[in-house]
């Protein structure tokens, strides 16, 4: 018996129907970063909890790692029970947590919750990556996922711009905000309970390069995941990207703190630039998703603004000092993100149809797999980097960073796809 919030779908949705499934994929993935946002309250709980930078970055570790192999097995059972069926617990539950976090009045407790928190969210994320694969075909795929890389950027946007205008109607109180992110969770939970569906077990083992209505046929049984280790070219894949995000999560997590740092920007100032950093990248991975998949190459967009990516970084650390203008620094920190947002997104679309190539039962299972590691390089990143800054400075641990760049470069050449179109697709 399935639960009552799952619709299993026996013919692929095509036109309108798909678009609107795939909006709420991404609508999910919104709500998986929204609920367990603390950036706009951080420095009023740690005030309030008399906590220090050091012991919330480790209780951040701690709970990143949590979440880390939660995604690991949400993945693997979504592919086996369904994507609806684990989606929607996770989001309501963690969800609610936010009225027990918004109770916290002890460092020992926050650390409960936010591990409570960050186990059922890591499942969710990963679940609502495998959806948004379901619902594009390969012709659609790098902009499909341009779109859920929206759900990290709206979800900071959107906390944000609710804490700006209610934090000072309820004197600054990080619980107000706690609650109000609850309340704001479980609304959208409910539109996406009432318009949720995913394709059936059936469906997701077939691979679709275009939009077409098949019907499922028999049942498609479960893949067995042993299958994904067996191939090197999808680890190169897993391991090269987790180098790539080092440095996407220490933009994350550190940005404003490197530019006030290493150049001497206030926070207002730094938080500007940051703010235009995000936009180009939104608007990038749009305009590259589209571009990637018209051409339907992603190898060489990754590629490049990998390439691209690493020359930014390498300027970026060469002007860590006093002396250098706002605007200066404004431009390359843009530039860096552009360059970002050309790599990542062709990226995801090669490795979900390299992992559909070898078990295409299995999305799911290959996307925990990743999010795994990557919450595991995560928990590295929150105890070494400050470790290696407070012995030699941001540029060390950019360096770090720049490295990471390389290895996914390298990586590239064990991925599957080609290099170019061939010239009767050119002629055409």
């Amino acid at each position: 018996m399935k639960p009552f919030y799952v619709r299993e779908l026996s013919v692929y949705p095509v036109g309108s129907r798909r678009i609107l499934l795939l909006a709420i994929a991404v609508l999910a993935s919104l709500v998986a970063n929204f609920e367990t946002t603390l950036a706009t309250i951080l420095p009023l709980l740690m005030d309030d909890l008399g906590m220090s930078l050091t012991v919330y970055g480790q209780i951040a570790a701690l709970s990143v790692l949590v979440g880390g192999l939660s995604a690991g097995f949400g993945g693997i059972l979504s592919d086996r029970w369904g994507r609806v069926t684990i989606l929607v617990p996770t989001l309501t539950i963690t969800a609610a947590c936010n009225f027990l976090l918004a109770t916290v009045d002890s460092v020992a407790e926050l650390f409960w919750i936010r591990c409570l928190m960050l186990f059922i969210e890591g499942a969710g994320i990963t679940i609502t990556a495998s959806l948004v694969r379901d619902f594009s075909p390969r012709l659609g795929r790098a902009q499909a996922f341009a779109f859920w890389t929206w759900g990290p950027v709206g979800a900071s946007f959107l906390a944000s711009f609710i804490a700006g205008f209610t934090l000072p109607l309820f004197d600054n109180a990080w619980q107000s905000q706690a609650i109000i992110m609850g309340c704001v969770s479980l609304a959208m939970c409910g539109v996406i309970i009432w318009k949720i569906a995913e394709p059936s077990a059936a469906l997701r083992a077939q691979v679709l390069q275009a939009e077409q209505a098949v019907e499922a046929g028999r049942h498609a049984g479960h893949g067995q995941v042993r299958e994904l280790f067996r191939h090197p070219h999808l680890w190169a894949h897993v391991l090269g990207n987790t180098g790539w995000q080092v440095l996407y999560w220490t933009f994350a997590i550190f940005g404003q703190t490197i530019l006030a740092d290493a150049f001497g920007l206030d926070p207002a100032a730094a938080n500007r630039v940051v703010a235009l950093g995000i936009v180009l990248n939104a608007l990038a991975v749009v305009v590259v998703g589209r571009l990637s998949d018209r051409l339907q190459l992603r190898k060489p967009f990754t590629a490049a603004g990998t390439v691209r990516t690493a020359g930014a970084l390498a300027y970026f650390v060469a002007l860590v000092g006093p002396g250098v203008s706002a605007a200066h620094v404004t431009v390359v920190y843009a530039l860096l993100f552009l360059f970002m947002g050309i790599a990542y997104v062709p990226w995801m679309a090669n490795f979900s149809e390299n992992a559909e190539d070898v078990e295409s039962r299995l999305q799911g299972s290959a996307l925990g797999i990743w999010g795994m590691v990557v919450r595991i390089m995560i928990v590295a990143l929150l105890i070494v980097s400050p470790m290696v800054v407070e012995a030699g400075g941001w540029e060390s641990w950019l360096r770090v960073a720049f490295a990471g760049q390389i290895v996914f470069l390298i990586s590239m050449i064990a991925y599957k796809g080609r290099w170019r179109r061939s010239r009767s697709e050119v002629t055409v």
